[in-house]
């Protein structure tokens, strides 16, 4: 294990984050809102440490191997929601726990949503900025844009990505150079930002509203600058807006580079990942207007459903209604819709629609088999044969999704809260989701300490998608 060669990387990543601040000392330094100083320390602390770990380690130049790329994954997780849990320690408004904190960092860099402050609405504009911002750069993964920095400075980054990336499939790059594929992903989720925030400003949101929930939706992150979500502006085109940009954000990222490169809209619809998911989406929503119209509750409206719907299934955990108020069957389908998550190679959580798209097939494949035996089945996915490898991999996936989620679970009821509050709050954070039920349905605040460590774990386990950090965990990695 070359640790120069790690602290060398993690001290980039530390240095780069310091120089992130910058945003929110500038909306300290615009609004004049007190926190420059947090701000400002924080910068040297993150600078400071970030110097530590470089300047002796900057001989170290060679290829990241695979074991090496998995741990800087996971320290990359850990230590930046460790630091950037240091702005919300010193903010003297908040005066979080060290735990709060650190909570409130991993759902930020993990882009859960899930929040522990009461009151955002009274929080200082640099902070919320900060939130939003700690969303952005977590969102498409800022070892993504370590690949972008790394190889200019003699590491190479191959293996991190494939550590990094998501979904069952991840050697589909966009160009043969890694370095290439990071600024080609980061120029679409850049500009993707830029013209989500100006379609919010002209529908009439704030400024710096627009600006921070850009962020967060671009993310598929959740975080807002209101208590109430994006149910604080009560406005229709601001909500056709934010699902439009959540489920362009939920789709793979190289389908949108292909897209744009081809010019040919007809890309997306030869995507059978995409084309399952819109099919998910449309029973969904069809299903929950039905039933809202059975039942004859008028909460229930087709405007709720539609913006609720791709909220929880492409994980990004807006709000624009009291949800959690609504039937419990409808609650139910929300929540299983969010485990099925937005697509691989996007920004959101839950297993992925592809895995899901070959959980099927497999099914399919197994019945089959047993009405013939020797019959020779193949799965395709757009048209071509999925490897036999990546089948094997997808069901150890599930099993370990699915048996993490209940070890994680009962956890929680071991600590004492009831079993909705256990369930749904593992749920939400696994999937990366944010909102839940139970003592949790508006924020996580009452949830007790040991249970808040239960929870940040399980933000990074379903950010890293299960393998990477458990990897890590084994005697194995370290003994081999």
């Amino acid at each position: 294990m070359n640790y120069s060669l790690i602290s060398k990387i993690i001290g980039i990543m530390l240095i780069l984050f310091s120089l992130m601040l910058f945003i929110p000392v500038s909306v300290s330094l615009l609004y004049n809102d007190g926190n420059l100083i947090t701000f400002l320390y924080s910068f040297f602390i993150f600078l400071s440490f970030g110097l530590l770990l470089y300047l002796p380690n900057t001989h170290s130049k060679s290829d990241i191997k695979t074991k090496e790329g998995f741990l800087i994954v996971v320290l990359f997780w850990l230590v930046l929601s460790f630091f950037g849990s240091i702005p919300f320690m010193l903010d003297k408004q908040l005066s979080l726990s060290f735990i709060d904190a650190f909570f409130e960092s991993v759902s930020g860099w993990t882009t859960t949503g899930a929040t522990v402050i009461k009151n955002i609405d009274t929080l200082s504009p640099s902070l919320l900025m900060y939130r939003q911002e700690l969303q952005w750069l977590g969102g498409m993964g800022i070892v993504i844009l370590a690949l972008a920095i790394l190889p200019m400075l003699g590491v190479g980054g191959m293996h991190l990505y494939k550590a990094e990336s998501t979904g069952p499939i991840k050697d589909n790059k966009i160009s043969p150079r890694i370095a290439e594929t990071a600024k080609s992903l980061w120029t679409i989720y850049l500009g993707l930002t830029v013209i989500c925030a100006v379609a919010y400003y002209i529908a009439g949101m704030p400024l710096f509203d627009s600006i921070a929930h850009s962020f967060s939706t671009i993310a598929i992150g959740g975080f807002s600058t209101h208590n109430t979500s994006i149910g604080y502006f009560d406005s229709s085109p601001i909500e056709t807006i934010c699902i439009f940009f959540m489920l362009l954000s939920s789709l793979n990222f190289i389908l949108h580079f292909t897209a744009l490169k081809t010019k040919d809209i007809k890309t997306y619809f030869k995507d059978t990942e995409f084309k399952s998911y819109i099919l998910i989406i449309s029973f969904v929503l069809i299903l929950l207007i039905a039933y809202g119209a059975l039942i004859g509750n008028t909460d229930l409206s087709a405007r709720q459903i539609l913006f609720q719907s791709v909220s929880f299934i492409t994980t990004s955990g807006f709000t624009s209604t009291t949800y959690y108020t609504w039937p419990s069957f409808v609650i139910s389908i929300l929540i299983a819709i969010s485990f099925i998550g937005a697509c691989a190679g996007s920004t959101g959580g839950g297993l992925k629609v592809m895995r899901v798209v070959l959980l099927f097939k497999l099914l399919k494949k197994e019945l089959l088999k047993i009405l013939h035996p020797t019959a020779e089945i193949p799965i395709r996915i757009n048209g071509s044969p999925v490897n036999d490898n990546i089948s094997a991999t997808l069901y150890n996936f599930f099993i370990f999704y699915i048996l993490s989620y209940l070890g994680l679970s009962f956890l929680l009821l071991l600590s004492g809260l009831d079993m909705i509050t256990s369930f749904s709050a593992v749920a939400s954070c696994i999937n990366n989701l944010g909102p839940a039920l139970g003592d949790v349905s508006q924020n996580y605040a009452s949830v007790n300490i040991f249970s808040k460590y239960v929870l940040s774990f399980a933000m990074i386990l379903g950010r890293l998608e299960i393998f990477t950090l458990l990897i890590v965990l084994t005697p194995y990695f370290w003994k081999y």
